[in-house]
């Protein structure tokens, strides 16, 4: 805008530190206000380069030599910013790989952030993590038997034929989560009694220990002793793991900027591919629609070549992410059909699952159907899916 028109709401600041009053006349702007325009240090309870007059924004900028930011600059979401008012920062330390910062918040409670991002909060945790653990578990029945696991003799010949060294996973429900330090999505596949065994590949032990201590609802999933904690980077991980191994894969990773990038390539999903059984599946998060429709095309394009089975997007809404929502991308493999819209293995007749730990919040069968349901912008936007994808 042009002479000065909408500059704000409040006092009409000048750079002079001066503000007028419509006829000429200046008068000293308010402190509060100088504070906000100089991202000025606050009280020490306050006090981060993310934090402006008692206000977290995510911001791109996380050097730590100066406490200006850029707001509204985040390569993820430009042009916006979403703030929630801050009570008291609880830790605040740069690990080998991000800053971790966790503060209390004044409507969402405790806070984690990695790198400037909110990555959850207490009060909206729910929606993210039993969606991305049950959408993909509530799909596949559990591989009880190998004729379940198979379908039919001549699939189980074959599998032996290219597996042999490998059957001493076959009777194994095992599950893999990639990132998801904070433990959310572990508490959360805990609620299964079928799965035996739950490999996590987190790479920053920081992000462990800090929500061990901030976050105990959450990282109560560490406790469950199917759980086996493998610190490093999962690309590695995912490399070294025997063919055919898992049963299901949740990524919960970063969005797709810097080191994660390679965490949405297909070299990444074809060795996810290799590591689930057939029939096995993925969920892995997949942006906001408002926001990544590009990002989704080509998340959804590397999966349709990748995987064999069938391919979907669900989503969620989550108060504290940008838009307000989250998506996910699940997929199968060739070999026993997936309907991922229809849940085959539903949670309410789970013995137990839905007050495991605590009681799910969120999830239930038919949040899970509606998840599938796509908005008509969404299928325009991205051609690949539209109805043909459901079919």
């Amino acid at each position: 805008m042009e002479d000065g028109a909408g500059r704000g709401l409040g006092c009409q600041k000048t750079m002079d530190g001066k503000a007028s009053n419509g006829n000429g006349v200046g008068k000293e702007i308010p402190s509060c206000c100088l504070k906000a325009m100089a991202s000025a240090p606050e009280s020490e309870a306050k006090c981060h380069s993310t934090v402006v007059s008692g206000w977290f924004s995510a911001s791109q900028t996380h050097s730590g030599k100066s406490r200006k930011a850029q707001y509204f600059n985040n390569p993820m979401w430009p042009g916006e910013a979403h703030s929630i008012k801050v009570e008291e920062i609880l830790f605040k330390e740069k690990s080998e790989y991000q800053e971790v910062l966790v503060f209390q918040s004044a409507a969402y409670g405790k806070v984690l952030v990695l790198d400037g991002i909110v990555q959850l909060t207490e009060k909206d945790e729910c929606a993210y993590q039993e969606m991305i653990a049950h959408l993909p578990l509530c799909s596949i029945e559990s591989p009880k038997n190998v004729s379940q696991l198979f379908g039919n003799f001549s699939t189980f010949v074959l599998f032996c034929y290219c597996n042999l060294l490998k059957m001493v996973f076959v009777m194994l429900f095992q599950v893999l989560v990639v990132g998801g330090g904070d433990g959310g999505v572990l508490r959360e596949v805990s609620r299964h009694s079928s799965v035996e065994h739950i490999d996590i590949c987190e790479i920053d032990k920081m992000v462990i220990d800090v929500s061990r201590k901030y976050f105990p609802e959450l990282a109560i999933g560490f406790e469950d002793p199917r759980v086996h904690l493998h610190v490093g980077d999962a690309v590695d991980f995912l490399k070294r793991a025997p063919e055919g191994k898992y049963d299901a894969i949740i990524v919960d990773s970063s969005d797709p900027v810097g080191p994660a990038q390679e965490l949405v390539e297909k070299p990444f999903f074809d060795t996810i591919a290799k590591a689930l059984r057939p029939g096995g599946v993925l969920c892995n998060m997949a942006e906001s629609m408002w926001l990544h429709t590009h990002l989704i095309q080509d998340m959804i394009s590397i999966c349709q070549e990748t995987f064999k089975g069938s391919v979907h997007y669900a989503w969620a809404s989550v108060p504290t992410y940008p838009s307000g929502v989250i998506g996910f991308l699940l997929c199968s493999t060739k070999g026993p059909p997936v309907d991922f819209v229809k849940p085959i293995n539903p949670i309410e007749k789970i013995k137990g699952a839905d007050k495991h730990g605590r009681e799910l919040r969120f999830y239930n069968s038919q949040m899970h159907s509606a998840a599938f349901a796509l908005p008509t912008f969404l299928k325009r936007e991205v051609s690949l899916l539209r109805d043909k994808l459901h079919q």
